[in-house]
C-alpha cells in the first residue's frame, strides 16, 4: 500500500484550509424585501475596497433601513466604472444603469450583467470573478424563465425573478499581465490557500502517487479514472465523458 496522497490529505488536513485573515466578508446582494419586489431603494457607494484573495474589488454600499431608523451597509462586488459617492438603485423599477440591481424580468435581451442569482433570493452566485459578465439571451414569459449566457460560454435557464447587477465586474484584464517570476505566484497564493507550488504526479515516486515511477516521466496507463474509484487512486481525468482535442465546429442550437 502506498502513502496517503495529496488529494486525500486536502479533505482533512488544516494545512490546506483557506486563509481568511483580513478578508472583508461575503459579497452579496441585499436581502430581497418589499421595496425591491415592488419599487426600488436607493443606496450610496461609501468606499471601494480590496479583498485579499479575490481579484475583484468590493464596494461598501449603504441603504436606509425601510423599517427602522438606521442605515444598513452591504458589501457588493464592484462593477466597472463604479465610484465612491455614486447612487445605486436596487429593485424592480430601478433604471437600467451600471451598478444597479434589477430582476432579470426587467432587463432587455442583450443586457450585460454580473453577480447573477442562480435561485431567486440566493443573493448572487454567477459571473462574480474580475472582468466576468453574463448576457441575457431571452425571456420565456409563460414559464417565468430567463436564458442567460455565462462567462464559460454555457447557457443556463434561471427564474426571471432572480436579480443581477448591471455591468461587468471590475478588475478585468488581471490575467493579461504575466506573472514573470515565482515570487509573485507565491504572494498570490499566500493570500488564498496552500495550493502552490504543486508537484506533478509523474515527477513523484510510485509510493507517493499513482502516476509516479518509471524510467521516463509518463503515466503508463490511461489518465481517465472512474467516479467510483477509491480515494488513493482517484487522480487524473475523473469520470471523463470524453478526452482529446475538440474537433470540428460547434453547432449552436439557438
Amino acid at each position: 500500500m502506498g502513502r496517503v496522497i495529496r488529494t486525500q490529505r486536502k479533505g482533512k488536513s488544516p494545512i490546506f484550509r483557506a486563509i481568511t485573515k483580513n478578508r472583508k466578508g461575503a459579497a452579496k446582494l441585499r436581502v430581497q424585501d418589499f421595496a425591491e419586489r415592488t419599487g426600488y431603494i436607493k443606496g450610496v457607494v461609501k468606499e471601494i475596497i480590496h479583498d485579499p484573495g479575490r481579484g475583484a474589488p468590493l464596494a461598501k454600499v449603504t441603504f436606509r433601513d425601510p423599517y427602522r431608523y438606521k442605515t444598513r451597509t452591504e458589501t457588493f462586488i464592484a462593477t466597472e466604472g463604479m465610484y465612491t459617492g455614486q447612487f445605486v438603485f436596487a429593485g424592480k423599477k430601478a433604471s437600467l444603469q451600471m451598478g444597479n440591481v434589477l430582476p432579470l424580468s426587467s432587463l432587455p435581451e442583450g443586457t450585460i450583467i454580473c453577480n447573477v442569482e442562480e435561485k431567486a433570493g440566493d443573493r448572487g452566485a454567477l459571473a462574480r470573478g474580475s472582468g466576468n459578465y453574463a448576457t441575457v439571451i431571452g425571456h420565456n414569459e409563460a414559464d417565468g424563465k430567463t436564458r442567460i449566457k455565462l462567462p464559460s460560454g454555457a447557457k443556463k435557464v434561471v427564474s426571471s425573478t432572480c436579480r443581477a447587477t448591471v455591468g461587468i465586474v471590475a478588475g478585468g484584464g488581471r490575467i493579461d499581465k504575466p506573472m514573470l517570476k515565482a515570487g509573485r505566484a507565491y504572494h498570490k497564493y499566500k493570500a488564498k490557500r496552500n495550493c502552490w507550488p504543486k508537484t506533478r504526479g509523474v515527477a513523484m515516486n510510485p509510493v507517493d502517487h499513482p502516476h509516479g515511477g518509471g524510467n521516463h516521466q509518463h503515466i503508463g496507463h490511461a489518465s481517465t479514472i472512474s467516479r467510483g474509484a477509491v480515494p488513493g487512486q482517484k487522480v487524473g481525468l475523473i469520470a471523463a465523458r470524453r478526452t482529446g482535442l475538440l474537433r470540428g465546429t460547434k453547432v449552436d442550437k439557438n
